[in-house]
């Protein structure tokens, strides 16, 4: 049975994450320890919070270094949810400015009302428009809904690395991907079907 690393960093609750990826049939192991990322055939970064908070914790306990060495250079894959996704920018201006992981050369910013109708945080269900292919989405219809608890988002300087957006807040990439490394505005624990297609595909990397 594959190995599936879930990342403690101490941001927000990862359960449902972890019941999700145990749908797929995968041994999956909650840690922050550099020891059991070993022989991990995938790594899922969840979180929800700040973002200088987020960093903070993954510098604190070492995890950058070790996320490094197992996603950068052991290439494992690598998926990043909601404030796991954000992670992967190179800075962020939620609450000042924050260095973050730099994977993904871009910024997060706040979501910006388009109209006097519009709600920050962006809760609840959006579709998602698939922009190129990937197997992250493979046997999953562009424009399919799926669940959002957002304020701010990923402005993808590198075009080429946004792999779908969302019509909230004028537009905002909701799933990015870099060779091995992907990540998703969204969460697919509360997306039900389509969602659990979602890890399925990934976890299949």
């Amino acid at each position: 049975m594959k190995k599936v690393v879930v990342v403690d960093y101490g941001m927000g609750n990862i359960d449902s994450v972890v019941r999700a990826a145990k749908e797929c049939d995968v041994n999956v192991i909650v840690t922050d320890n550099p020891f059991d990322f070993e022989g991990a055939g995938n790594i899922i970064l969840p979180g929800v919070g700040a973002f200088g908070e987020g960093m903070r914790n993954i510098r604190k306990r070492g995890i950058d270094n070790t996320l490094k060495e197992y996603v950068l250079e052991r290439r494992i894959p690598f998926l990043g949810i909601c404030l796991g996704m954000q992670l992967l920018a190179e800075t962020s201006f939620e609450e000042g400015e924050h260095e973050g992981l730099g994977w993904i050369k871009g910024e997060v910013r706040r979501l910006i009302p388009d109209n006097p109708h519009t709600r920050i945080p962006h809760m609840g269900w959006n579709e998602v428009n698939i922009i190129r292919k990937s197997r992250l989405f493979e046997g999953i219809p562009s424009g399919e809904d799926f669940y959002f608890v957002h304020g701010y988002h990923l402005v993808c300087a590198d075009k080429d690395a946004a792999l779908a957006t969302t019509p909230y807040c004028g537009g905002f990439v909701s799933a990015v991907s870099l060779d091995n490394i992907f990540g998703v505005q969204f969460h697919p624990e509360k997306s039900q079907y389509f969602g659990i297609q979602l890890l399925n595909n990934f976890l299949a990397l």
